[in-house]
């Protein structure tokens, strides 16, 4: 492989970030913004109409909000994620098995996506506007950021047990043993940590599951096109180019 600094990498995992929140962007509007406003109107219904002098006298409209703010929000946020996840492939690089730049890319997305969404979704899923007690919002917020600090810090435990059984297991057996190690340590937090139950009992269910449905999917969005991206950036950076063959001069 060629030998490149770390800031080309970063620049490229900022682009691929880029085009991952594009696609956020697409998949959110598409799909959860129709589950947005269903949850808005029953906010609105069950105020008796309080809601919509609260919206006429708000500073963003919610056309805006759902297009321009969604959009701006969307494209930072994979832009950020895309920076971190480019320090992590250069050091996963090498180091979790003999993947090129795309596999390598592929299993850091993958993994960032189960450890930063996947694991505390599960413990504390996503709920649309009206579910949720206003007056909880800073323990609800914590917790939730807890549950991923400690997923996190769980993946990168269990990724230095692995690596360490390797030489007397095998890859094999030390990849099992600590996917093991780290869904009983995952467990363990999930029973440890209080658990948020503030859906009102009148609330659809079927509008709270389509609405974690759309977020999932757009997480999944996110990560999957920043994965193909970045792959394929990172490979253009590290793999060497071919040179072309020479053209056969015709022989007279």
């Amino acid at each position: 492989m060629n030998s490149v600094s770390p800031r080309v990498l970063l620049v490229r995992g900022m682009l691929a970030g880029l085009l991952a929140g594009l696609a956020a962007f697409i998949v959110a509007y598409v799909l959860g913004e129709s589950k947005v406003d269903a949850a808005i109107a029953i906010e609105e219904a069950a105020s008796a109409g309080h809601h919509h002098a609260d919206e006429a006298a708000a500073p963003v409209s919610r056309a805006l909000q759902a297009t321009a703010g969604l959009g701006t929000g969307t494209l930072l946020y994979g832009v950020a994620l895309g920076g971190i996840a480019a320090l992590v492939f250069c050091y996963a690089l090498g180091r979790i098995g003999r993947f090129g730049p795309r596999a390598t890319a592929a299993l850091v997305a993958g993994g960032l996506f189960v450890t930063v969404n996947l694991v505390p979704f599960f413990k504390y899923p996503s709920n649309p506007p009206a579910v949720g007690d206003p007056d909880t919002v800073v323990r609800r917020t914590t917790l939730f950021v807890l549950m991923i600090v400690l997923s996190v810090l769980l993946s990168s435990g269990a990724l230095i047990l692995g690596r360490r059984l390797a030489p007397r297991m095998g890859n094999w057996n030390a990849s099992i043993v600590a996917g093991l190690a780290f869904v009983v340590a995952i467990a363990l937090a999930y029973a440890l940590l209080p658990g948020i139950n503030e859906v009102p009992a009148d609330f659809p269910a079927v509008l709270i599951w389509q609405f974690r449905v759309a977020t999932l999917t757009i997480q999944a969005a996110l990560w999957a096109t920043f994965g193909l991206s970045f792959g394929y950036l990172a490979e253009r950076a590290l793999v060497p180019a071919i040179a072309p063959k020479e053209a056969v001069q015709p022989t007279s």
